[in-house]
């Protein structure tokens, strides 16, 4: 007999799993000799530097030749590469900063972590105790709050998100509330009370941007403005969507054990530019101290105790889809990922 779960942080299957041991859990993790998992875990800013500069670089010359073709067919290729690198590459990089693995400085993964933060529209202060969770409670129902794709899914919803129409509305709302000095019933199981002040003061900076930006739109008689600051958002997420189905949908819940709830899948030197290393996800759940730049080195040192990784984004999908198809009419269902080793109980 099939069963809806219920993902709310406040439910009947966030108390089950305390219950039954699953939160804040030991979570298994391969063999790696102490002397290279330090090798691997040391920080630098040579190539976070590298990558933020071309990053940079890259969205202002796509942004001007946009400006400069608007109105002509051109501009669409232009926006299409901004839109991309600001509402998709930003995703990887509040993550590698948030978990302040990226550059070894202090201020340069806070730097980049509220500029990219602003991009993908995520609250940086929610976010960052968000993704703790996250890591914590990796796909434990009722625990995790960043659980994208929940049984049974929601083919509209998950296509709408393709262009951060559902996540990007549920934002915004809740940028009114959090202005105001309120937060969510579910945001108060995981956001410690003092930091309330700080989602306070992003929320009122976010929307008195964005304010700016429509009054410049108006001023102007033009979108472009939006189309720089605050559509990309929108218009370029599909990219970003694209990869995190590959991360963790149609895999197991309730584990603990990386290895059966998400995947490694191979990506082409462009798609891990973008993504920053993130196609090695059971690596970096698993040691997510180690740096985006040395996780390929970390998936040659554990691949022989994890599932084979996917050969690419068609493969991981070819398995994605009907799982996620069938979950439709069995919630229960889920793909079953062999491991080299056994698995712990």
């Amino acid at each position: 007999m099939s069963t809806r779960r219920d993902y709310s942080l406040v439910g009947l299957d966030g108390e089950r799993a305390q219950r039954n041991g699953l939160a804040g859990a030991q979570w298994y993790a391969c063999q790696v000799p102490r002397k290279t998992l330090k090798e691997l875990m040391q920080r630098t800013d040579g190539p976070a530097i590298r990558d933020t500069l071309l990053w940079f670089g890259l969205l202002g010359l796509s942004g001007t030749l946009g400006c400069l073709t608007w109105g002509t067919w051109l501009a669409v290729p232009c926006f299409l590469v901004y839109g991309v690198l600001y509402g998709s590459a930003s995703d990887s990089r509040w993550h590698e900063c948030g978990h302040g693995t990226a550059f070894k400085t202090h201020w340069m993964n806070q730097a980049v972590y509220q500029i990219a933060c602003f991009m993908i529209l995520r609250e940086p202060t929610v976010w960052r105790w968000s993704h703790a969770r996250h890591h914590t409670d990796t796909l434990v129902v009722g625990r995790d709050p960043e659980i994208n794709v929940q049984r049974p899914p929601s083919v509209f919803k998950l296509l709408v998100n393709f262009f951060a129409l559902k996540s990007g509305a549920e934002t915004i709302g809740k940028l009114f509330v959090h202005a105001v000095g309120r937060v969510t019933a579910e945001e108060v199981t995981f956001i410690p009370e003092t930091e309330g002040w700080k989602i306070a003061i992003v929320a009122r900076v976010y929307l008195a941007i964005f304010t700016g930006v429509i009054a410049w739109c108006i001023w102007a008689g033009s979108i472009l403005p939006a189309m720089l600051i605050g559509l990309p958002t929108f218009y370029g997420a599909f990219l970003a969507v694209f990869f995190s189905l590959t991360q963790h949908a149609g895999l197991a819940e309730d584990v603990l054990d990386h290895r059966l709830n998400s995947r490694t899948v191979y990506m082409n030197p462009m798609f891990r530019f973008v993504y920053w290393n993130m196609n090695y996800h059971v690596e970096h759940h698993m040691f997510p101290l180690v740096p985006y730049h040395a996780l390929p080195k970390l998936h040659e040192a554990i691949k022989a105790d994890c599932p084979p990784p996917y050969r690419g984004c068609l493969e991981a999908y070819r398995e994605v889809l009907p799982a996620l198809a069938r979950q439709i009419r069995d919630p229960n269902h889920f793909i079953r990922r062999p491991t080299p080793t056994a698995t712990p109980t």
